[in-house]
């Protein structure tokens, strides 16, 4: 795939950057945004169909895999590292990024380049058949998730993919491309903006759906939560108080801490296990 066939290297809507105030900055910058979302919609059907295959796997004790190279292995690790906290559902989500977690804050050269690269970093999680990979590449073209893509499926996981540009060879690689795209960038080439956006969109909404498919939202709770600062104490304290009816703030949090989740709480309250 050439450069000039990419979408996401192709120049700027906007010129003469440099010249612009402030303000116009901005605004140039949000109306730009303003599109991505239009376009995760359009993949939205293959997002659907890449849930649809996690919830399978995963119920059979699988986990997923994000997979990425620079802005966009960020982004898969920054999603895998809050499933824990939020629903309480630990190593089920993990992020790899080339060139391994100094690649979080920095460049590590050439980390990218190697087709076999990305597999190496799953093979200490033994990788298994219940699995999934999912690709991340906002280029479409990043060798260490082609390659990593290509030996997975052929180890039977199943691969899905997040990139912006059309008939890339990482879509290609992926039993299910989620293609997304956002077309040129503010400032030409830099996917961290409109492609890292849509990247980040499409990663809440399969992290999301699926753990509510898998059960860790009660209406719209996050019931599993850890409780891990007093906001979420808070929180935690709060969504007991709404679900049981109790008023009385201090007996709600009581049950919180002592059975450590909403869930548990809930529970021990409405089967009269918890004694006042």
């Amino acid at each position: 795939m050439n450069v000039k066939d990419k979408t996401t290297e192709q120049a700027s809507h906007y010129d003469h950057l440099e010249k612009m105030s402030t303000e116009e900055l901005l605004e140039a910058i949000n109306n730009e945004d303003k599109t991505v979302p239009s376009a995760v919609n359009k993949a939205i059907p293959m997002i659907g169909k890449l849930v649809e295959g996690i919830v399978e796997r995963v119920s059979a004790g699988g986990r997923v895999f994000y997979l990425g190279a620079g802005t966009s292995g960020r982004l898969g690790k920054v999603d895998a590292s809050e499933i824990f906290p939020t629903y309480g559902v630990d190593n089920l989500f993990i992020g790899l990024i080339a060139g391994g977690d100094k690649a979080f804050g920095s460049s590590v050269e050439d980390a990218e380049d190697s087709m076999t690269g990305g597999w190496e970093d799953m093979r200490p999680y033994s990788p298994n058949e219940k699995d999934v990979l999912v690709g991340i590449a906002a280029s479409g073209t990043t060798p260490y998730v082609i390659g990593a893509l290509e030996i997975a499926r052929s180890h039977g996981l199943l691969t899905g993919c997040v990139t912006c540009n059309e008939g890339s060879p990482v879509a290609a690689a992926a039993e299910i491309p989620i293609v997304v795209v956002v077309g040129p960038e503010f400032v030409t080439g830099s996917t961290r903006m409109k492609a890292g956006t849509a990247q980040k969109l499409v990663l809440n909404m399969i992290s999301t759906s699926t753990m509510i498919r898998l059960g860790h939202v009660h209406g719209n709770k996050m019931v599993d939560m850890q409780l891990t600062n007093s906001k979420l104490v808070d929180r935690g304290t709060r969504m007991i108080m709404d679900e049981t009816g109790i008023d009385d703030y201090n007996l709600a949090q009581s049950l919180l801490l002592s059975h450590g989740s909403v869930r548990a709480a809930v529970a021990a309250y409405q089967s009269k296990a918890y004694k006042a």
